[in-house]
């Protein structure tokens, strides 16, 4: 046995069940040892789409997705998908093949030092020199990797250490249990939520990360307490739930922030701070923060923390129901938030308006698909739409990068996701422009026959930008960009496609390409006049 051969032996004993990536010269030993394998491979068309889908795949399930490439130009476009995977908390384990040690030491056709490449964006990585460690080193990266906070980690194996001779078995795998509070900080935090006459939750990824949704639900309910989302804590609370208050996110004000202006306590939950900036929801840094989760708080102006409640955010909120007693609270204003933004989504289903407006478009979406169905934002102005409006009933069923929040993400993040999970529906809901940028992937889910849908949302530009521009200059620059005929392009690969034109239409169209059960790609314009008229609305909303 080589030393590529015991490195996938042992991701076989991890329980890996797919490797998204590109072959290459330098990776052809572990190429040759996954074909004797039970770990499938997925060749991709570019290795950011691989870790885009390694990345999804592993927030989805809890285990890490495995992504590999080749040496330099190979593992330098793998790098992006890392940092997003890293970012976002998703457990993923990089593979970069490498040039051998023998010309290490010097100047050499595609060398860098990739863990020195890697290190800002891992968690912990390392270079295989000799086959004695792999089994330590693809334990230790598949346990850093899932375990609290998830990221990602990064394995480079040299071509010549690859093929060497070596005898030994994988590491026996133990279960890690974290520890939850002491029980005088937890009835430090119970006399805190009791003495606060307007308490808030604030929902991060960590409740769905954790498995904590459940938790919350019967601590929510128990004590009464409002709950907002994060754009990555979507659906820990149902948003049928009274109590729910929806997503928080926009850099300006909302009917939602106007939740936070009336709250004395802020109960944060498995927040992490590149969700949405304290400074948005605490603009002048007065209101307490009870912090709960498995680190303390990261320091911010705007974040002033009352009391970190450390450890398994679940046993913690398990122990927390037992201490807080039940109150009577006035819900009044917590109500009147929550229909206001109930009212304008239900104000659009109807709209006839060509090109289809974005609240028309999300409206729809949310029809068609089940509570467990699975969408996937790209990142541009529809994510901005997609975070306000698309609400959901079910955590990790919309996912939004809001990390790295790279471009790109949710064509081959689709991919990843229908891995996953088979028996759901995954809508990639895309801007032309972060489209292109990984649109090659469809020949990938044609060929693997995995039945996503592409809701195109077609503007001819860069619309995220546009409306920065034009909030802050009045007047747009270098955004517009050609597009190639969308339906022809899917075509061309295979795969079904659809335009809308009319908004009557969408509807239709998004319930036929479900039922195809094949991959489809919608293409829609969008009315994408509705920023700015978002950007004065929200302006003018005036907390009452």
């Amino acid at each position: 046995m080589n030393v590529a051969q015991l490195l996938i032996k042992c991701l076989e004993h991890e329980g890996v069940e797919y490797i998204f990536g590109v072959p290459g010269e330098e990776n052809i030993d572990v190429m040759d040892a996954i074909k004797e394998s039970k770990i499938e491979f997925i060749t991709t068309r570019h290795e950011t789409s691989a870790a885009f889908m390694a990345g999804t795949y592993g927030r989805l399930t809890g285990k890490p997705g495995v992504c590999l490439a080749t040496l330099g130009p190979g593992a330098t476009n793998l790098l992006t998908g890392v940092a997003n995977a890293n970012m976002d908390h998703c457990p993923l384990i990089a593979i970069t093949g490498q040039a051998g040690l023998n010309r290490q030491h010097k100047i050499s056709h595609q060398y860098y030092d990739l863990v020195d490449i890697y290190e800002p964006v891992t968690k912990w990585n390392a270079q295989i020199k000799t086959g004695e460690i792999v089994p330590e080193v693809v334990r230790k990266a598949y346990q850093l990797a899932a375990g609290e906070k998830p990221g990602a980690t990064h394995i480079d194996l040299p071509e010549d250490v690859a093929e060497m001779e070596v005898d030994l078995d994988p590491l026996y795998i133990t279960d890690y249990k974290r520890p939850q509070a002491g029980e005088h900080v937890l009835k430090e935090a119970s006399m805190l939520i009791s003495k606060a006459k307007t308490p808030l939750i604030l929902a991060g990824n960590g409740v769905t990360r954790c498995g904590g949704s459940k938790k919350l639900r019967e601590f929510v309910k128990k004590t009464q307490i409002p709950v907002v989302h994060s754009f990555m804590g979507k659906g820990a609370v149902s948003w049928k739930d009274e109590l729910s208050l929806l997503t928080a996110g926009l850099s300006g004000g909302d009917y939602i922030t106007c939740g936070f202006n009336q709250a004395d306590l802020i109960i944060t939950i498995g927040f992490d701070m590149a969700e949405t900036p304290p400074r948005n929801w605490n603009p002048n840094g007065e209101t307490p923060i009870l912090h709960i989760d498995t680190e303390e708080a990261e320091i911010d102006a705007y974040y002033p923390v009352a009391l970190n409640v450390v450890g398994d955010i679940k046993q913690n909120l398990e122990q927390l129901m037992k201490m807080v007693p039940e109150q009577e609270r006035n819900l009044d204003w917590a109500k009147s938030i929550r229909k206001k933004a109930l009212d304008e989504l239900d104000s659009y289903k109807q709209d006839s308006g060509f090109p289809v407006k974005p609240q028309k478009i999300i409206a729809d979406l949310r029809d068609v698909l089940r509570d467990e169905d699975i969408v996937i934002s790209d990142v541009g102005a529809h994510k901005m739409w997609i975070a306000r409006m698309y609400h959901t009933a079910q955590p990790n069923t919309c996912l939004i990068s809001n990390g790295l929040a790279s471009m790109g993400v949710a064509v081959p993040g689709a991919i990843g996701a229908k891995l996953a999970n088979r028996d759901k529906t995954i809508v990639a809901v895309c801007g032309d422009g972060g489209f292109l940028m990984t649109g090659a992937d469809i020949e990938t889910a044609v060929r693997l026959n995995v039945p996503i849908v592409i809701l195109l949302w077609r503007d001819e530009g860069y619309g995220l930008i546009e409306w920065h521009q034009m909030k802050k200059f009045d007047r747009p620059a270098h955004i517009d960009f050609g597009n190639p005929d969308f339906l022809k392009f899917a075509e061309s690969f295979g795969m079904e496609g659809m335009r809308v034109d009319r908004a009557e239409d969408l509807k239709p169209a998004l319930e036929k390409a479900v039922a195809m059960k094949r991959p489809v790609l919608i293409d829609c314009p969008v009315d994408y006049k509705e920023n700015m008229k978002l950007t004065e609305k929200l302006n003018n909303i005036t907390c009452e």
